[in-house]
């Protein structure tokens, strides 16, 4: 069962799609959207399921499988994995009428799209991976993320948002930029606890995507901050030097999130790989 929820979708031309990481929205992508439109792109950026505003539904707990159950105990049990992630994003696309487009994604939302790749490969012109890595989780960060499932469901959002937030940001981010702080904190206490659990425990149990690296053979941009401490510099390195072909761009003075800690570099790096791909039909004069 596939979900359409809520998304953006702005602009005519070319079709970007990008995918938000945990625990956001699709409004996390708002610096890109408004550049991109501008720039003559189409671009569709969704609410995953459990996430911003798109329903959180998922795979039923045992003994409990009646389609659609949104019980508490199926909610709390419950788990949505990448392939459904994937699904619900080609389901949404199939509706749009988009056959052909570039698809991005940074941290989960990053392995979303390689499982889209592994899916739906010949869907994809060109990728964007940003602040993401492609290796299975090892048995003690599985048993972490089922952790943060449990204490979100018991807890909620908000202390969780205020531990990870000087990881999603740089510190001088904090500092110097607290609009962009406030909305990164914002998305994170305002997602549901339900979705983010069990997007958590869906995660926990992916498939390693490294071998998946050498197969991608459209042109990839792989996108790094110099301070993530979640994907540091040599999880990016190892994708780009996977990837036939790859450009590397590591953005300065940004953590997790450089396209919203550093929009500009971020957007001037994704239009160059956009106006170098071989179907661009993209203006080139857009103010960077």
């Amino acid at each position: 069962m596939t979900i359409t929820g809520a998304y953006e979708d702005a602009g005519d031309g070319e079709v970007l799609v990008l995918i938000h990481g945990h625990p956001f929205n699709r409004s996390m992508w708002r610096p890109q959207i408004d550049h991109f439109r501008r720039a003559g792109m189409r671009v569709i950026a969704p609410d995953l399921r459990g996430y911003g505003e798109s329903p959180a539904a998922h795979t039923p707990a045992p003994g409990n499988s009646a389609p659609g159950n949104t019980a508490p105990g199926n909610i709390a049990s419950g788990k949505t994995t990448l392939e459904t992630f994937a699904r619900d994003i080609a389901g949404l696309l199939d509706d749009l009428k988009v056959e052909r487009f570039v698809l991005g994604g940074l941290s989960m939302g990053g392995q979303i799209a390689m499982e889209f790749h592994r899916q739906f490969p010949d869907r994809i012109s060109g990728m964007l991976l940003a602040d993401t890595f492609a290796a299975a989780d090892t048995d003690e960060a599985r048993a972490v993320r089922r952790d943060t499932a449990d204490r979100l469901l018991r807890e909620g959002m908000a202390g969780y948002a205020r531990e990870v937030l000087p990881k999603m940001i740089a510190p001088r981010t904090i500092e110097t930029q607290p609009a962009v702080a406030r909305h990164v904190l914002d998305m994170m206490r305002g997602t549901s606890p339900e979705g983010a659990a069990a997007a958590l425990r869906g995660r926990a149990e992916r498939r390693d995507y490294t071998d998946l690296l050498s197969r991608i053979t459209v042109p990839t941009l792989v996108v790094v901050g110099e301070d993530d401490e979640f994907t540091p510099v040599s999880d990016a390195e190892l994708i780009a030097d996977r990837v036939p072909n790859a450009t590397l761009k590591v953005i300065p003075q940004a953590a997790h999130m450089p396209n919203l800690e550093r929009p500009e570099e971020f957007n001037a790096a994704l239009q160059q790989f956009l106006e170098d791909l071989p179907t661009a039909r993209i203006p080139q004069s857009v103010e960077r």
